[in-house]
């Protein structure tokens, strides 16, 4: 694709994006459903004006590890710590329920393949972390304590996801899961996750070694951005999302971060604001893309919306994948309200369950409806999510 046409699209999609996000926002829906909603209309689902192409993909990776890095810069580690137990069994049984209960009923009551049932079920393990921060950063609610069990939910969930698409990816290339393979996985991304914010840290302090002796902080900015990618690049070096190595190394950066046994890297108030009044611009810009591209990516057209098959299928596996994501809020202490807030953040799955839809349609597991159907859940869970929370988040 010529780059002119690239430029144009990015045009429509920015402006779009930021003029529907923000009418949603003023009449109290969540900016990012307008996103999406833009994504929809603009791709395959309604006008054709947009094709997903390589350059937009780059730019909404950008925006998801941009967003990530931030939530972690942001995010409370002390607050993240006190709710540890509670986000992985909320992450447990989330990731667990939908998934096994998704194998059952494709399996035992529409008696698909077994491979074809896990897939379903590996798709409804999902939970899109980019989406969920968003909607609740839309809401003001990101700083409460619900909000950061789900962050590191959210976090477990997506590594969940990983190991779970591997070994599906292996099951249908091999006809068998190497145990040994997916063992080492988890050894690789919990090592990432331990050594990691060393790592950073070191980094982030001989970047203000480096600013200090060349005399401005105008280094700061893309020095710290060039160690978030390094550290997106590491994380999908060892089997874990991108965006989970930014996340790691915006918590490394925080204010309210620091290593007992190394206080002196701690970093400063002045480092601290200049990442962040240089990063949120960038955000700001690229975030909406990823959002759109999500929508993008929906093919609505290619659902038989006649079909009573295709209503069969979507209406149980839909209830099957918001019951077994609301469920995981009910397993730890707290209000009603609360649980259910944990529950519908855990909801939407995204690009995450695109990614398990398209696995499963290129290795020849989904027929046409089954693709359809599972697409339409994606969709809804997706939608229904902001929706939910902004419902239940009011005072």
């Amino acid at each position: 694709m010529e780059i002119h046409y690239v430029l144009l699209y990015l045009a429509i999609i920015l402006f779009s994006a930021r003029i529907i996000g923000d009418t949603f926002a003023k009449f109290g829906i969540p900016a990012v459903l307008g996103e999406i909603l833009v994504g929809i209309l603009l791709g395959k689902s309604a006008l054709g004006l947009i094709e997903p192409n390589q350059i937009i993909k780059v730019l909404a990776e950008l925006g998801v590890i941009l967003l990530l890095f931030q939530v972690g810069l942001e995010a409370d580690i002390h607050q993240l710590r006190k709710v540890g137990i509670h986000a992985i069994v909320v992450a447990t049984v989330g990731a667990s329920a939908p998934m096994v209960l998704g194998f059952l009923f494709s399996f035992y009551v529409l008696d698909l393949p077994f491979l074809t049932s896990l897939f379903i079920g590996g798709t409804l393990t999902a939970t899109s972390i980019g989406i969920t921060v968003r909607v609740l950063e839309d809401l003001g609610k990101m700083k409460e304590r619900f909000a950061q069990i789900v962050l590191g939910a959210a976090v477990l969930d997506d590594i969940f996801g990983v190991i779970v698409l591997a070994g599906l990816y292996e099951l249908s290339k091999e006809g068998m899961v190497h145990v040994d393979a997916l063992f080492l996985l988890i050894l690789y991304i919990a090592s990432f996750f331990i050594l990691s914010p060393i790592l950073a840290q070191i980094l982030a302090r001989i970047i203000q070694i480096l600013s200090r002796k060349l005399g401005t902080m105008d280094f700061v900015p893309p020095a710290v951005l060039s160690m978030v990618f390094f550290f997106a690049f590491l994380a999908h070096e060892v089997g874990s999302p991108e965006i989970l190595g930014a996340f790691t190394a915006g918590l490394a950066l925080s204010r309210r971060f620091a290593l007992p046994f190394a206080l002196f890297l701690k970093t400063d108030e002045r480092m601290a604001e200049k990442i962040e009044h240089s990063i949120l611009p960038l955000v700001w810009v690229l975030t909406p893309i990823f959002f759109v591209y999500v929508g993008l990516q929906l093919n609505l057209k290619a659902i038989d919306f006649s079909s009573p098959k295709f209503w069969t299928f979507a209406i149980v596996l839909g209830l099957i994948a918001i019951f077994g994501k609301v469920i995981s809020g009910f397993f730890i202490p707290g209000t009603t309200k609360e649980r259910l807030l944990i529950g519908f953040s855990m909801l939407p799955r995204g690009e995450v369950g695109l990614i398990f839809t398209e696995f499963g349609r290129q290795a020849k597991l989904f027929d046409d409806t089954l693709y359809a159907v599972v697409i339409f859940v994606v969709a809804i869970t997706t939608l229904v999510s902001p929706i939910a929370l902004k419902i239940l988040a009011k005072d």
